[in-house]
């Protein structure tokens, strides 16, 4: 689980690289044919790669939270369950230790 996750993180660190590149591959074209300067292009650009960074954080963030609560609730449910099933061992212990007598017999 850890793994996949891991590998999604770095496939969205990935994604992000290309998409700056990709940006700005773009706007160099506008700036090749005049559409735009260079300092507007560069400006405009990293801010589109900044929002995309604060954007994949912020996603990861969320991740972490809900996987941090799915690990909480799953260690909850898996104490609650211990405990029944210690509890039942306790009850079995119990009537092992003192069988019940059958009538008639002694």
């Amino acid at each position: 689980m850890i793994d996949l996750i891991r590998k999604s993180l770095l496939a969205g660190v990935g994604a992000a690289v290309v998409t700056k590149d990709k940006i700005e591959d773009a706007f160099d074209e506008f700036v090749k044919d005049g559409k735009l300067n260079a300092t507007d292009a560069k400006i405009i650009a990293n801010k589109i790669a900044e929002q995309g960074r604060k954007e994949f954080e912020e996603t990861v963030s969320v991740l972490f939270a809900k996987l941090r609560d799915t690990s909480t609730q799953a260690d909850t449910a898996t104490h609650t369950k211990i405990a029944a099933l210690q509890e039942r061992i306790r009850e079995l212990e119990k009537q092992l230790s003192h069988p019940p007598t059958r009538s008639g017999e002694p």
